[in-house]
């Protein structure tokens, strides 16, 4: 909002219009989400090569859903390439990292360059994110702990934040109330992931969820984006208030022009924000549909 209309009549008549469209055009920052994107048939160093070509520009956050490249951080020069397209020490920079992104270790070239654990919480313009790594395992057990630690402190002390972002890869939400099963959806179904190496019990059904009502319940709303899906989607506003989002890239798979074709489309969720207001909304696109509007095909 320009500062001439904070004040006065004209400040009035610009928060009536807010209020009416949703956001005001010069207060609307925008985030981009995006799952699965590695490119399929290289050698492990790309993202699709439609993300290769695509403006990231007007965004002010870009939040990854795991499975970045293939191989992500087996050469250090396929990390510098992502942080080349991403930007990966922005504040607002999001990478959940997936079983493609972990596998080959090197998890401290990603920590070195970004400034950022694999796990971690951060705050910006009023929302706060927890940016989970699912690939931890009890041999990891110092940071699953760790982790586990992070989520619950933040879950006990959230208060001021409009909005709690959870950004995952794998899918652990089975039997949640109101999702249904997994493999209608995801790619993954950890259902007995733990969160902690002290109780095996620690799921997030049984720990993590009943933590987020709470948050829920204390007025912050709360919403989980994963990443594991393919070109799969999912919007789905639970009975208890809860956001469950998620979607990602899979059409790179098929060489053939017309089989691609028939393929389900592919698609990536834009958010826009009015942080003044508190005010947040998201909404799907077809990558193939907006680059084709935008002219970069």
């Amino acid at each position: 909002m320009k500062k001439s209309y904070k004040n006065g009549i004209p400040g009035i008549v610009f928060l009536i219009l807010s209020s009416i469209n949703g956001f005001g055009q010069s207060d609307t920052v925008k985030y981009f989400f995006e799952g699965h994107t590695y490119q399929w048939h290289t050698a492990g160093d790309k993202v699709d090569d439609r993300l290769e070509k695509f403006d990231f520009s007007e965004y002010d956050g870009i939040w990854l859903g795991g499975d970045v490249c293939s191989e992500a951080l087996l050469e250090y020069s396929t990390l510098e390439y992502i942080d080349n397209l991403f930007d990966l020490k922005h504040p607002n920079t999001h990478w959940a990292f997936g079983n493609h992104d972990s596998r080959n270790g090197n998890w401290i070239w990603f920590e070195e360059l970004s400034g950022k654990k694999t796990y971690y919480t951060s705050h910006y313009k009023g929302i706060t994110y927890m940016v989970l790594n699912s690939t931890l395992t009890p041999y990891h057990c110092e940071q699953l702990n760790d982790q586990y630690r992070t989520i619950v402190n933040l879950c006990d002390t959230i208060q001021e934040s409009s909005h709690l972002i959870f950004l995952v890869h794998h899918c652990l939400w089975e039997n949640v109330p109101g999702l249904p099963v997994p493999y209608k959806y995801a790619q993954s179904n950890l259902r007995y992931f733990s969160f902690t190496c002290d109780d095996l019990n620690a799921t997030f059904l049984n720990d993590i969820y009943p933590r987020l009502i709470e948050v829920k319940n204390r007025g912050v709303e709360v919403i989980l984006i994963m990443g594991d899906m393919g070109s799969q989607r999912i919007n789905i506003l639970n009975p208890d208030g809860i956001h469950f989002v998620g979607t990602g890239l899979n059409r790179s798979k098929y060489q053939d022009p017309e089989v691609r074709e028939n393929s389900d489309r592919d698609w990536f969720i834009e958010f826009k924000h009015v942080p003044e207001t508190r005010w947040l909304d998201w909404k799907f696109h077809d990558l193939d549909s907006t680059m084709q509007v935008r002219g970069l095909q």
